[in-house]
């Protein structure tokens, strides 16, 4: 394709110009309306500013302004939907409604979902709430075939869907630990080809983890009343899709140890499941006081309630480097804080310009206000900043940009609930006593005694994988750069792959900037070159200024060991995080990228860019 306007000031890799122009240029039946990427980003600001009723004109320069040159990074879904008038969503994840346990709920609840991933919204599902396989469906005088079987004709309707351009639906199908199929939904995805389309969660549980620490049995357990009156012992849990404990039937017991090695053998063969600390995420939620969560968008970064949904953006911390690569390097935090004040209110304006594909999601999305703003790029900052990812000194820096951005976020939340009101669910002392709003500097916490917030969360950090690739190869998320020099496989609009050779963008920054001088090898560090516990760390660093979650893959070597693959997921719960996915590559999912002069893997995994909610 021809070059288109004036991309060439802002495209620096080719993969870029291709995930535009595949992905987020307009385009109608008979032409593209986007000339160029310029166009792309006036389309999104003029779209978003039509919300305001005041200064419409200005909101859509400043808008503008933190879109152009990538400072600003929205999600993929609000880039393609914004101001093309096509039905779509402008949000990129939604969790569904508790499914009901019966054939018409069932099949309800199949039915919302491809109309949520027909119209670009990837989905999140706790099947907790379907009966064991082998439990009497005493109404049709029959057995029931268990969560598991039923999750296959998901994984089948998404197989028939195109969301939206080359993005196939994604979706994460969670399972309470508890849950007497666990062990089969552990294993479901060993197949090679069972379950493509999905990424799979367990619900780890505070008293889980406890059994495992004292070797202790564990009851695998299903609410009593589905067992028709019979006697049987009793436990009473906070099922998902209740609000309250009710009695639950002791189906069985399992080892404690023996159920998390299963766990563990199965992510460490085929890289899933990951898993989700439940109660930590439900005890942090700062709607605690009316939703109980139970699922997360198809990455893991948005825990949410029964049609929850949330819009995401990042900040681009590549562009707020000065002076790169020198002793006088440093990063604009001033910037940076300016610009989170633009963006909260950006996302603000996509909850009232969206559609939604239900009328429980808009009711949801109006009601908290979510949002989900995060960063990109951060691993290619510190080496334009001539910081090792693995040092001290990058967990300090880490935690003090993610501090800025959300002490910035909620301040502007603030401001913008004294303009237009506070978000519809808000309860000010039940809001103020949630853990994570407790801990928020005290002219925060007064802010919004005075005058509310306008969204009950603000800080996400996304994947990030194809809007980073858009933005000229930054570095994904907070993640450590893959490799310097690789290839990655993308899928066309016709449903063929492409293969393109890509250089990381602090890289092609020294080659131009340092041309002919050999690169600090203690700067430009790889994620091979880095043990889990880095990853880890670095997730912890962040993780008390995040109000969602983050979505962080750790990566393990090949030849790792599994004694001490099991430790990285407890070193994940010790230090507070909210869960914890890991790849190793691995014959069952094998590797969308690939280092150069080497082949491609068969399979991919959960959450390239196909599959991500970009």
């Amino acid at each position: 394709m021809a070059e288109a306007g004036n991309n060439s000031e802002y495209f620096t890799a080719a993969i870029s110009r291709h995930i535009w122009n595949s992905k987020y240029r307009h385009r109608e039946a008979d032409g593209f309306r986007d000339a160029d990427i310029e166009a792309t980003w006036q389309r999104v600001a003029r779209a978003l500013a039509t919300v305001e009723t005041v200064d419409r004109a200005g909101w859509e320069a400043r808008f503008l302004d933190i879109l152009r040159d990538f400072r600003f990074l929205p999600g993929g879904r609000i880039q393609a939907g914004a101001g093309t008038g096509h039905r779509v969503t402008l949000f990129n994840c939604f969790v569904m409604g508790t499914v009901e346990d019966s054939m018409d709920g069932i099949f309800d609840s199949l039915k919302e979902g491809a109309i949520t991933l027909q119209q670009g919204g990837g989905v999140g599902y706790d099947f907790s709430t379907l009966r064991p396989a082998g439990t009497p469906a005493r109404s049709v005088g029959s057995v029931a075939s268990g969560p598991v079987s039923f999750m296959r004709i998901w994984d089948s309707m998404c197989a028939t869907l195109l969301s939206t351009g080359a993005r196939r639906g994604a979706m994460m199908a969670t399972l309470r630990c508890d849950h007497p199929d666990i062990e089969s939904f552990i294993a479901a995805k060993r197949d090679t080809l069972a379950l493509r389309h999905f990424n799979l969660s367990v619900l780890v549980s505070d008293a889980f983890m406890e059994a495992l620490r004292e070797d202790a049995d564990w009851p695998l357990v299903f609410p009593d009343r589905d067992f028709g009156g019979a006697a049987g012992d009793t436990v009473m849990r906070v099922w998902s899709g209740e609000t309250q404990a009710v009695p639950c039937r002791i189906v069985r017991t399992v080892r404690a140890r023996e159920l998390w090695d299963r766990i563990m053998r199965a992510t460490y063969d085929y890289a899933e499941p990951g898993v989700l600390f439940i109660d930590r995420i439900n005890e942090r939620n700062n709607l605690h006081y009316r939703e109980h969560i139970s699922a997360t968008n198809p990455c893991g970064e948005i825990p949410l309630p029964p049609y929850g949904a949330c819009d995401l953006g990042s900040i681009n911390l590549t562009r707020f480097v000065n002076k790169p690569f020198t002793r006088e390097a440093e990063l604009d935090l001033a910037g940076i804080g300016q610009v989170t004040g633009v963006a909260v209110r950006l996302l603000d304006n996509v909850i009232d310009a969206s559609r939604f594909p239900l009328a429980a999601q808009e009711t949801q999305a109006h009601g908290s206000r979510r949002v989900g703003l995060g960063v990109t790029g951060l691993a290619d900052t510190l080496i334009l900043l001539g910081i090792a990812y693995d040092s001290p000194r990058a967990l300090d820096f880490a935690a003090r940009v993610m501090r800025t951005i959300c002490h910035a976020a909620y301040r502007a939340s603030i401001d913008l609930a004294r303009e237009k009101g506070a978000f519809p669910f808000f309860e000010g002392d039940a809001f103020l006593a949630a853990p994570f709003v407790a801990a928020l500097p005290e002219d925060i916490r007064d802010g919004i005694r005075k005058h509310g917030i306008r969204n009950s969360h603000l800080t996400a950090i996304a994947p990030t994988g194809t809007i980073s690739l858009l933005a000229n190869n930054v570095s994904s998320g907070i993640e450590p750069v893959f490799d310097f020099s690789y290839r990655r496989r993308v899928l066309e609009l016709d449903g063929s792959y492409s293969e393109y050779s890509l250089r990381d963008y602090a890289r092609a920054q020294w080659s131009v900037l340092k041309p002919g001088e050999a690169e600090p090898p203690e700067v430009f560090i790889d994620a091979h070159r880095l043990s889990p516990r880095v990853h880890i760390d670095m997730q912890a660093a962040v993780q008390p200024y995040v109000d969602n979650a983050i979505s962080k893959t750790v990566n393990i070597p090949r030849d790792y060991d599994f004694a001490a693959f099991r430790e990285v997921y407890q070193y994940a719960y010790d230090k507070g995080l909210k869960g914890c996915t890991t790849f190793r590559p691995n014959p069952v999912t094998g590797e969308i990228l690939s280092a150069e002069g080497e082949g491609f893997e068969k399979g991919s995994h959960c959450c390239d860019l196909e599959r991500e909610a970009d």
